[in-house]
């Protein structure tokens, strides 16, 4: 069918697009950290995952360790574990078939699978737009490697700002509950004082213990 037959197609389309612009930013800032072409395309082919690729560039980039930096990037991908159950029961076929999907449950092509009425049209949007996304989200890489390049000083332009900003975005909807504002708090203190006194890329990875306070909290409100 065509993209005009159905709509989540379109949407998919656009949204994978306007993925792979961000992409460029990636390849961009994975240039400056000294990446390679080949080490910045395969860190996109197989991570996948847009916060957890800007994660480990930064962390390289600021002097950091690869333990620190695989660890940073573990650490945001594994809010995609819980995915999982939300698209698993519109998808089809063996074992093969899963595990490929298993690769293409990120934030986008789960947002599209669930906003459809429909299981079929679920399985379609979770397929078009995964497969959509991971093609231009590589081109974008090759792009912004070679852009990188060609660019004196990229962070005259501010691409260093994409990927706290895109922490930032995902932060947005939890602070709405008071666990969310409890362990946004709690992991901001931990980075103030881990920033300065510990190496690069290790704040990350200490502030995930804020979440333990945030639990407590939840707990707490659940028993009431």
């Amino acid at each position: 069918m065509t993209l005009r037959a159905r709509p989540h197609r379109r949407d998919g389309f656009v949204l994978a697009a306007a993925v792979g612009l961000i992409g460029v930013t990636y390849g961009v800032l994975a240039d400056t950290a000294g990446l390679t072409l080949a080490q910045a395309v395969a860190l996109s082919l197989l991570t996948f995952a847009g916060s957890s690729q800007f994660a480990v560039v930064s962390v390289v980039d600021g002097g950091g360790n690869a333990a620190a930096a695989v660890g940073s990037a573990l650490l945001l991908a594994a809010r995609n574990s819980l995915y999982g159950p939300l698209v698993s029961p519109v998808l089809k076929g063996g074992f093969a078939r899963r595990a490929l999907a298993a690769h293409f449950v990120i934030d986008e092509t789960t947002a599209m699978a669930s906003a459809q009425d429909t299981p079929a049209d679920s399985r379609d949007a979770f397929w078009f737009t995964g497969l959509w996304l991971f093609g231009f989200w590589s081109l974008g890489t090759v792009a912004g490697v070679i852009l990188g390049g060609a660019l004196e000083d990229p962070g005259a332009w501010g691409l260093d700002a994409v990927f706290p900003a895109a922490m930032v975005a995902l932060l947005m909807p939890h602070v709405r509950t008071r666990p969310g504002r409890v362990t946004a708090l709690v992991g901001g203190m931990i980075a103030l004082v881990a920033v300065p006194t510990t190496p690069v890329g290790l704040p990350l990875l200490l502030a995930a213990l804020a979440v333990g306070p945030g639990l407590v909290v939840a707990a707490r409100r659940g028993a009431r």
